[in-house]
């Protein structure tokens, strides 16, 4: 023990210097703007709606359409219910670590404390990269849906609107983020769990006049293109279910984290089970895979499978709120993706891994730069006007998807050798204010199941005939990753760090928040089912 005190002493001095969430304002009160702290103001509340709800975007309403059409309505719940096992323990290691350290750069920050900096290098640019190519598939996507009601204004211009739009939203500082985005999730999980209702009246005949049941089922079939369908949506998945892992990142500016990240993770499960894999289950039995009108390549226009099912079923006015629950969807996921990619970057210039001017914040505890470059990359999604939507947004949501996989694998890397250190530093598992659940079986399976995944999901671009596009989407990420990766190593000569000397006390807080104190008291019934839905 006393060894791994004097190691707390002598990592946790080294590495105040830089960290994001600790520094504090000179005695003057003037802080410089490359320096300036975030501001610790995200309740325990809105953490509880930005786990859910930030997973709850026009991806789901939209693009499981196109997953609906590639493998089939057995196919989707499969896929989606295989990396939904895998998004649980990750959430699990990722919990154990925000609750213990809530700090901005998160995972990122982990794997350079406790892994190597050039993993923290390649893994922040592959994970921002993932949010800006989230976010241009939002920008794609609500111009496809808009345009389901009007097509007066051009795609263009659609994109142009809202770009806008959540670069003013995301300016406004992250108390107004939290309570935007508690708000419209709440929104969301409202409308969809009225749809699952409507679902289940319209299949039983109640609404239509026809009685469908499981008809699609047997015609056309469960299974759009056996495993090779299965296999195309596993990206798909990956790519929706991003977002999940947001609560690291938000935890560096909660209040009370201690309470409010183990709160948001242990509902993870539920989430998945109700919003996602039901999403999957009903589509599956209102609309066949072949139906025309979803999204699918070399689509000319797009519409949600929730709006067809309606019109379909001859709720034409129910299928217009559809549409306008998949634009507030859009607004609440971009705004996500502008937070989260900005925080990644502001991470990566404070401790050297980009360039400074993206580390500067305003008084607002905004940064800004950060948020305006990110909104900029974000631009590739104009590529969408001059080719077909369903082929840039395939293309989009691949190269995102698979840019989860690996962070997603990077966090239970980082989560094994945080235990790995604990040991032997000679400290207790069991003061740990967030244990994750069946460590280390489900860390070490979760780390498998990524790895394979990663590799898995462009296979069918290897089937006769080989196709050298989908071989690139799938893959391109790769070398890129090894690339970022080694050459940062090479150039910055950083070292393998060693257990002993690894620095897992920095940025740990006890500190309670008013509004989010206080003593747990036995929940209701009516409580624990509230939780589960909306936190």
């Amino acid at each position: 023990m006393a060894a791994g005190t004097a190691g707390h002493a002598k990592v946790e001095a080294s590495y105040d210097s830089k960290s994001l969430d600790d520094l504090s304002p000179s005695p003057a009160g003037a802080v410089a703007a490359y320096s300036a702290p975030l501001h610790r103001r995200l309740k325990s509340r809105h953490l509880q709606m930005i786990a859910i709800g930030g997973i709850i975007g026009p991806g789901l309403l939209v693009g499981s359409g196109n997953a609906l059409h590639l493998a089939g309505p057995a196919g989707i719940l499969i896929s989606f219910s295989l990396v939904g096992i895998i998004v649980f323990f990750v959430m699990q290691s990722l919990g154990e670590l925000a609750t213990l350290i809530p700090v901005t750069g998160s995972f990122t920050e982990y794997a350079e404390r406790f892994v190597d900096d050039s993993l923290s290098f390649a893994l922040g640019w592959a994970y921002w990269y993932l949010w800006v190519t989230v976010l241009a598939n939002e920008y794609n996507a609500v111009s496809l849906v808009i345009r389901y009601w009007t097509d007066v204004v051009p795609q263009w211009g659609w994109i142009l609107i809202f770009w806008f739009l959540f670069l003013g939203l995301s300016m406004l500082g992250v108390l107004a983020y939290g309570e935007v985005e508690f708000w419209l999730s709440l929104i969301k999980i409202i409308s969809i769990s009225i749809f699952f209702v409507v679902a289940i009246i319209i299949s039983a005949g109640g609404i239509g006049g026809k009685k469908i049941g499981f008809k699609y089922w047997h015609d056309p079939g469960p299974f759009a293109d056996s495993i090779n369908g299965v296999a195309k949506t596993f990206v798909i998945a990956g790519t929706l279910y991003a977002g999940t892992e947001m609560v690291g990142i938000t935890s560096g500016e909660a209040g009370n984290p201690r309470r409010a990240v183990p709160r948001a993770i242990r509902q993870v499960f539920w989430r998945i089970l109700i919003f996602y894999v039901g999403m999957m289950f009903f589509i599956g039995i209102l609309l066949p895979y072949n139906d025309k009108r979803l999204l699918a390549p070399g689509s000319k226009t797009a519409a949600s499978p929730l709006t067809i099912s309606l019109k379909e079923a001859g709720v034409a006015p129910a299928a217009s709120v559809i549409n306008a629950i998949i634009v507030i969807a859009v607004i609440s996921a971009g705004n996500s993706s502008l937070y989260v990619s900005s925080r990644t970057l502001l991470f990566m210039s404070r401790t050297g891994k980009a360039p400074k001017i993206l580390g500067r914040v305003n008084k607002a505890g905004v940064p800004w730069v950060a948020l305006l470059f990110s909104n900029l990359i974000a631009c590739i999604a104009f590529l969408s006007v001059s080719s077909s939507a369903g082929t840039v947004y395939d293309a989009l949501i691949t190269l995102s998807g698979v840019a989860t996989f690996i962070v997603w694998g990077a966090i239970e890397f980082v989560h094994i050798r945080f235990r790995n250190a604990l040991k032997a530093q000679g400290q207790s598992v069991d003061d740990l204010p967030f244990k994750a659940m069946w460590y280390p079986y489900g860390t070490y399976a979760a780390l498998a199941a990524n790895i394979f995944l990663v590799f898995f999901q462009g296979y069918t671009a290897f089937l006769n005939p080989f196709s050298a596009s989908s071989f690139v989407i799938n893959y391109v990420l790769l070398p890129v990753f090894v690339i970022l990766l080694v050459g940062y190593k090479v150039w910055k000569k950083t070292k393998w760090v060693k257990l002993e000397e690894m620095d897992i006390w920095s940025g740990r807080r006890d500190d309670v928040r008013d509004g989010d104190g206080g003593v747990d008291k036995k929940p209701s019934l009516f409580h624990k089912a509230r939780n589960v839905i909306i936190g």
